[in-house]
């Protein structure tokens, strides 16, 4: 029987839920929040309306599950949390085509596909209130780092802990999700480039080789605050002054060693105009698909730090909000990928992914993993600008449909 997968439909529920979750300003999803739980809410009424079991693991993590011959198991998805204005593809593109693709195996396959086939809408993808990305794949994979995740908040002062219980999650049981991975046995994502390389290349879909490494800091100045009218000029110890000179500096580090760092956040106390600043915090990202070279950006940057303070006569310190090494995809999988890509639209790209992705996190402990691209117009993302073409969607769910049905055939023809 041919059964084939329905995009269109797709698209119009990323517009429903556009509508549902998003304002003039961009998608609101931001995770262990109200719209997150709408959305979440919305996303657990369809899959409820299919004959899988649905629930939800000790981390957050939604789960539905078509048992199928085999306990092998292919999981696919991805998240639906989003930034703050964000875009209207960035997460849900992916949990929504493996929506589509469920239904098409439903239809195809009945109630017993040939493997059991597992949708997952990982908990906060983003980490935009807490800094933390990937909490609930990296909960699940076990690699989350407990230390650091207890005691992040937000930018309120609520701790993630306490936003969690608030969901209805006990942070200190959250890798108890790590039983969901017991049987898994490849995972494929969909997601939106992000970028422009396939924009500037015309093309609509690539195969993702892997994922950048990532170090993720903040970084503290500490200085003495005065007024802004007694203390002379050469009498101060100023930690913006410090700081804003971490930015250009940083640039040259990224230059030299080619990878992408970004300051993104800068907070100053006592934060009023009549006051030398006694403290300035930024927030310093890194990224470079090389581990020799992720690590002589940090050393660098931690160096310049350490020297701009002691010119400045304050002091500095480095707290960690996350780390991940580069990742690297599955070879077979990269390979069925290129195939489902050219079979869709002709021809493929294998390009690197610089923004992180949950797909790292299977990848990482030995679940063969891969990911889709779809172009994004732009070349934008975490913007409410954010688009693809309706066309391009399309193709992005056909072909990762097939994707799916190549990966079903190859893992059984593995047992």
């Amino acid at each position: 029987m041919n059964v084939f997968v329905n995009p269109k439909q797709t698209i119009e529920e990323l517009k429903d839920l556009r509508s549902l979750t998003g304002d003039e300003h961009g998608a609101q999803r931001v995770a262990f929040t109200e719209k997150w739980t709408i959305a979440r809410t919305w996303l657990r009424e369809k899959l409820e309306a299919l004959p899988v079991e649905v629930h939800t693991d000790a981390a957050g993590n939604l789960w539905a599950t078509l048992k199928g011959q085999s306990e092998q198991e292919l999981l696919m998805g991805g998240h639906i949390d989003s930034v703050p204005n964000g875009g209207w593809l960035d997460g849900c593109l992916n949990t929504l085509t493996a929506l589509a693709s469920l239904r098409r195996i439903i239809e195809q396959y009945g109630t017993q596909p040939p493997v059991t086939i597992r949708l997952v809408d990982w908990a906060d993808e983003e980490g935009a209130r807490f800094g933390k990305s990937l909490f609930g794949s990296s909960a699940c994979s076990g690699t989350l780092n407990m230390d650091e995740a207890r005691g992040l908040t937000d930018a309120d002062g609520i701790k993630l802990v306490d936003a969690l219980r608030d969901c209805g999650i006990d942070f200190e049981k959250v890798k108890d999700s790590g039983v969901e991975l017991k049987n898994a046995s490849a995972y494929l994502e969909l997601h939106i480039e992000q970028g422009p390389v396939l924009l500037d290349l015309d093309l609509p879909l690539g195969t993702v080789l892997g994922t950048f490494g990532v170090e993720r800091h903040a970084i503290t100045f500490h200085g003495q605050a005065a007024h802004s009218g007694s203390t002379p000029m050469n009498r101060r110890k100023d930690a913006l002054l410090a700081a804003a000179r971490m930015s250009p500096e940083i640039y040259a580090i990224t230059e030299r060693h080619e990878g992408v760092c970004t300051i993104g956040s800068c907070v100053t106390k006592p934060g009023i105009v009549t006051s030398v600043v006694e403290q300035c915090q930024i927030t310093l990202d890194q990224r470079h698909l090389d581990a020799a070279g992720l690590a002589k950006m940090l050393a660098e940057a931690k160096q310049a730090s350490a020297d701009f303070a002691a010119a400045g006569d304050v002091t500095v310190d480095w707290t960690r909000l996350w780390q991940i090494e580069p990742i690297l995809f599955h070879e077979k999988l990269i390979e069925l990928c290129d195939q489902a890509i050219t079979e869709t639209c002709g021809k493929t790209h294998r390009l690197p992914s610089g923004p992180l992705h949950d797909a790292a996190e299977p990848a990482r402990v030995g679940i063969p993993t891969i990911m889709m691209f779809v172009q994004s117009l732009h070349g934008i993302s975490h913007n409410k600008i954010e688009d693809t073409k309706e066309a391009h969607l399309e193709l992005s769910v056909i072909a990762f449909d097939k994707l799916v049905e190549k990966t079903i055939h190859w893992l059984t023809d593995s047992l």
